[in-house]
This record gives C-alpha cells, structure tokens and sequence, in this order.
C-alpha cells in the first residue's frame, strides 16, 4: 500500500512538472518534444493558452476593460517560423480615452543548448507599429533566436475603455493543447453569449456569479471652526464603497482541435469555434434601462439615426447643380438611363481611398469636394443623388467576407455599404468606389449570403447577395497539330459579369507583355503573340481576350501512334477536391458557365484511331453539369465541352457526390485522341 501511495505520488508529482503553465516555467520536456502527438503534421502548437477579461473601474475614467492574453507556443518546423511573429489589432480612437493599448508586453523565446534551457528576451528593436487605417494600428513583435524546436512565450495586455468584447476564439490554424478562459463583467453591462453554431467544435463554458466592488474617492475642503476667522480650512478625503455583482464566464479546454484549411472556403474564420459575446443592455445605477442589439431592426434604426449615416442621405445642395446638369434632356421616365449617369458620374467624380466604413468618413460633402473618400462616403453620396433624382433607391449594410457572417445583432457586424436602385420590379446593386464595377457586379469579397436593406423610415429587410446570373467564359480553341508533335493556332476568350470584372481588374492597367508572361507561366514552352484585349472600358459589353500560339510537344508518341488532349494548355489537370470528406462548404462565389469549342485539325498523314466518347454528368440533377461532345468532320475533330454550376455553395454533406462529379470532368478532359500514320 506504502508503494502504491508512493508511485501515485511520483506520478502526480511528474504531471505537475510537465504542466507547469506559470509564465516562464518552460520545461526540457516540452522543448525536447519534436512533433504534436495527435497532430505530427502540425508545423507549430499552442501549449498554452490563457485569456482573462475583465473590467476594472478607475477614477475618472469609469470600467476600463482588461484583456490579458498568456501564450506559448512550441515551433516543430521552419514552416512554423510564422508564430514567432505575432499582430495585436487595436482601435484607434478620436482621443487617447477611446484608443486601445498594450501593457506589459513581455516575451522570451526558449532553445535546448547543451541539455540546458536557454532563453533570449525580447527586445524593443522587435516591436513594431504599422497605421493601418484611420481606425486601427497593429502592434508586432518578432521573436528573436527562433530555431526548430524553440518554444516562444509572451504575455501583454490590451487596455481599452470601450466596452464591446471582441470575439473569444478557441480555435486557431494550430492545435491548442490547454487554453483557460476567464471573462468578468460587472452587472451594469449586461452581454449575450454565443458560440459559433457554423463551427464543427463546441467547446463548453460555465457561467456563474460573483461580486466585486469600487472605491470612489473625493476631496473637500472643510474649516475646523477654530481659531481666527473661523478656523483652519483644510482637506478631507472622503471614500465611498460601492458593491456590485458580475456575470463571470469560464472555459478550461484540452487538446482543441485546429482549423482545417480547405480550397474554396469564404473565410475560415466563419467556421472558427468561438464565443461571440454581444453588449445588450447598459444598466447604471439610478439611470434608465438603455437595451442596444436586440434585434436586427433595432440595430438598422440606430444606424439609420447616426449623424454620419442617415443624416448624410438628407445632404442634397452640394451636388445639385451638377446632378440637374448632368440629368438634362433625359427623359423623366428613363430611370435606367439616370441610374447609369449617377453611377458613372461618382465612379469618376470620387475615388476609394482604400478604407471600409459603412458611415462616411470626412462627410459627403467634403468627400465630394475632395474627390476622395471611403466606401460610406461613395455610397451614401450615391444612393442620395439616385433618390434626388425621384428613384426608389436605398443602402444596403454588409459585413464583406473577412469581417464574417454576422451572428447576433450587432451593428459591428457590418463594415460595408452598397447601393440598391427598384427599377421596374428589378433590385440592381451598385457600389462606386471602384472603376470596373457595373451594375450588380459588386466586389466579391462582399458577396456574403446577406445584406440588410434600410429604407428611408429607418426600417429594414435581409436581401441575398448571391448573383442568380451565371457569369460566362466562352473559349473558341483552333489547333493545327503538326508531324513534329507541335501545335499552332489561335484562342478566343470572352469573358462576362464577374469573369469579365475579375479580368478587368487583373488586366486593365497591365501591359501586353505582362499579360503575355501569365499565359506563358506553368504552360512548358508556349509562345503567345498577337495579344488583343477588348471592351475592357467598355463596361456594357463583353470582355474579349485573344492571341495566337505555338506548343512544342503538343502530342506524344508512342508506338507511332499520336497522343493529344483536345485542350492542349487550357486543360484542367488534376481535381481541387482531394480529401475523403469536407469539413467546410465549397464556395464558388458565383453561378458559373464554362464553355470550350475546340476545331483541331489533324496533322497530314494521320487518321483518327480512337475518339474520347460524348458524355453528360449530373451533380444533383441541375445544380451542376458537364456535357462533352466529340465528332470528326472529315479532316478535323471538333469538341464542345461544357461546365455550368448553378449553386455556388456546395456543402459538406454534397461533398463526396461533388468530388465524385468533379473527378469525372477532370478525367473526361484529359482523355486524349489517338491518332495513327495512313
């Protein structure tokens, strides 16, 4: 019994040791540990983790919220060199006592040497700060002496008088072996709570009471009502206590799983595990109830009431003139023709100055002024010369896909302001700031599942942002094979909705020997000449893209026979969609419509041996589908080969069908045509 009592003991004793997560306290075990016992892959993991919130009242200031972040990291490979480098995000304030700091930044990178554990502390020609918006700077730090192996700790808080409570998130792109969570409030900041229902995680949290309390301290001065003249005045300092409950939130989690990174996923971080915690009620002693968030429409009338939202949409006399100038001798009733000049008189009036809001930044009217402004400024300014021009037309808040699919009631959680005009029936979104937009070809980083419509009473509808209309390329693909196993000839592409904008965008300022490099590029040795772009500013009409080219080895021979893929260089090789089962939605962004005819003529002295045969797939009946026709016409073959997905967002539970109609299309294109001496 004395023995059992004694190993138990040694055990514990061991354990204890291996999990000593005090700041500093870096064991050889953990520095000796060459790979993630349940994640060998991982480059790099989190050991440890611990985050307090909580919110301590000071004089003059008020509750002032702490967040301490504690973490260690272990970097198993080179590729895990990346989490020595880490990024705090801060607001920046229109005073220092709205602005977020750092305290008490503190941090050491650990190496086994020798068999003993060194460790180099981080200096300050290792923290940076970048201004990365008017809004927000992003303090860094870059850890020093970073090797395989090393483990990396740090410890800071942010400092903040604002109350809204960043997202909590358990899960990262690593593994996290333990994480402690700790979050007090006090009772007069009342928050919803939340985990991300799109995770595949739940980590579990408690919830329980407790009490605290603030000193308030003041000064008089008093007289003694002795002496002459009255007495002495002198100062009394008096205090007060005040005792107050808080609503206290604890997690203590083991071995969370990482995010698993997938093609064709909106934003990783909508599937992240994490607590979303929403500020819902102030409630000050002796002050009215104030309830903020509780419902969408709630959100949208406040938005609707701010000086630089709704009061913006009213401002009429600084673009009078020019819209009355610009709108003369157009027909009353020709509300497309006034939609188009609004629209392309402040795409060339106001240019983006690279930052979000969906309120104006300067105002509309010094942005307008100005030439300059951010996405509120452009198109709020926009939906107000479209109403001044007697057009039902209304703003519509978005939260674009790196800022995440709003949850809960927040009016965090837009970022993003369009433009939407009813004409005849028919909603047409519009957003100005940028030069190659048209009318509902909006950035596709703001095509995110829903917008909140406001309407001009402050009430407000969800709408899908999701284009309904497929967005085209059409590619007509002439080839002459030659006896040398080359192939010559010329490509047409064109290009329409978001295929066109995508290759506006790309190819608008580009010089003809840059786009003729990213052909070339990952092609062997194509040559591409007579380059012809179309209609890139003709915004209404089709993009056309061709050129002529020459691919040695174009075919193989074996045997004597002649082997070739129809679609020589366009042809797509190898299937995006390789895992057994998919974690998150395929997001395709956009309905789309492929479509490839190919005339090859074969080469003198060759007949056809064999031809791929025509075929038709289905994915769910007519979500998707690929059509490959082949037919030899006299001495040419021609092929029509079709891909059109009409949903955009293929989820998990589809995946293996999905991956399974995939792989079929990628095989039937690189099927190749044989071809024998005659």
């Amino acid at each position: 019994m004395k023995k059992l009592i004694l190993i138990i003991l040694l055990i514990t004793a061991h354990l204890s040791v291996a999990q000593n997560y005090k700041f500093g306290k870096v064991s050889k075990e953990e520095l000796q540990e060459t790979a993630h016992s349940e994640y060998p892959e991982a480059d790099a993991a989190i050991l440890y983790k611990k985050q307090r919130i909580n919110f301590d009242y000071q004089q003059n200031k008020g509750f002032v919220q702490n967040n301490y972040i504690h973490q260690r990291i272990k970097i198993y490979t080179k590729e895990g060199f990346d989490y020595a480098n880490q990024v705090i995000s801060l607001y920046v304030g229109d005073n220092s006592t709205s602005s977020e700091d750092v305290l008490g930044l503190k941090a050491y990178t650990y190496n086994l040497e020798g068999g003993k554990i060194q460790k180099v502390k981080l200096q300050k020609d290792g923290i940076f700060e970048e201004e990365l918006n008017k809004y927000r700077k992003l303090k860094k730090f870059t850890m020093p002496n970073i090797s395989e192996g090393c483990i990396v700790e740090f410890e800071y808080t942010v400092q903040s008088q604002l109350y809204a409570i960043d997202d909590i998130g358990f899960q990262q792109m690593i593994p996290t072996k333990r994480m402690e969570l700790t979050v007090v409030t006090p009772e007069y900041l009342k928050f919803s709570k939340l985990l991300n229902p799109r995770a595949s995680y739940i980590p579990l949290f408690q919830d329980s009471k407790g009490n605290s309390q603030i000193t308030i301290t003041s000064k008089t001065r008093a007289s003694t009502g002795v002496g002459p003249g009255g007495g002495v005045t002198q100062t009394v300092n008096n205090s007060r206590t005040i005792n107050y409950k808080t609503d206290i939130v604890t997690a203590e989690l083991d071995n969370i799983p990482p995010l698993k990174d997938e093609n064709y996923v909106d934003n990783l971080s909508n599937y992240q595990a994490k607590l979303i915690m929403e500020l819902q009620q102030l409630a000050w002693p002796g002050e009215p109830v104030k309830n903020l968030s509780t419902s969408w429409e709630k959100v949208t009338k406040t938005i609707y009431k701010y000086e630089n939202f709704g009061d913006q949409l009213r401002k009429k006399s600084y673009y009078k003139k020019d819209i009355d100038a610009l709108l003369s001798g157009v027909a009353p009733d020709d509300a497309y023709k006034k939609t188009s000049l609004i629209f392309n008189h402040v795409k060339s009036k106001v240019k983006w100055n690279d930052y979000y809001g969906y309120t104006a930044d300067e105002g509309v009217t010094k942005a307008y002024k100005d030439g300059v402004g951010n996405i509120g400024d452009i198109n709020l300014m926009l939906t107000s010369m479209l109403r001044y021009a007697g057009l039902n037309a209304n703003p519509v808040l978005i939260s674009t896909k790196a800022n995440g699919i709003p949850i809960t009631p927040s009016r965090n959680g837009f970022n993003y302001v369009v433009s939407a005009v009813n004409i005849d029936g028919n909603r047409i979104l519009l957003d100005a700031s940028k030069q190659y937009n048209t009318a509902n070809i909006l950035p596709t980083n703001t095509l995110n599942w829903l917008g909140r419509l406001v309407k001009e009473d402050g009430n407000s509808d969800w709408i899908n942002l999701i284009p309904k209309v497929s967005s085209k390329e059409s590619v007509s693909l002439n080839v002459k094979l030659h006896p040398d196993l080359s192939a010559s000839g010329k490509v047409r592409h064109q290009f329409t909705n978001y295929q066109a904008n995508s290759v506006r965008n790309r190819y608008g300022n580009a010089t003809d020997e840059t786009i003729i490099s990213n052909l070339q590029d990952n092609n062997g040795n194509l040559s591409v000449s007579e380059l012809s772009l179309e209609n890139i500013d003709a915004l209404g009409e089709p993009v056309s893209e061709s050129y002529t080219y020459n691919l040695p080895d174009a075919m193989e021979d074996i045997g004597g026979n002649l082997y070739v893929k129809p679609l020589l260089f366009l042809v797509d090789e190898e299937n995006p969609f390789k895992q057994d089962a998919r974690v998150y939605p395929i997001d395709f962004v956009y309905p789309i419509a492929d479509k490839y005819m190919v005339n090859m003529m074969l080469p003198e002295g060759y007949a056809v041996e064999s031809l791929p045969e025509s075929v038709k797939y289905q994915f769910n009946v007519s979500d998707g589908e690929f059509t490959y026709i082949a037919k030899l016409n006299g001495n040419f073959i021609q092929f029509i080969i079709s891909l059109d997905l009409n949903k955009t967002l293929i989820l998990p539970e589809e995946y293996e069908q999905f991956k399974e109609f995939y792989q079929l299309m990628i095989e039937k294109q690189n099927e190749q045509v044989v071809l024998k001496k005659v």
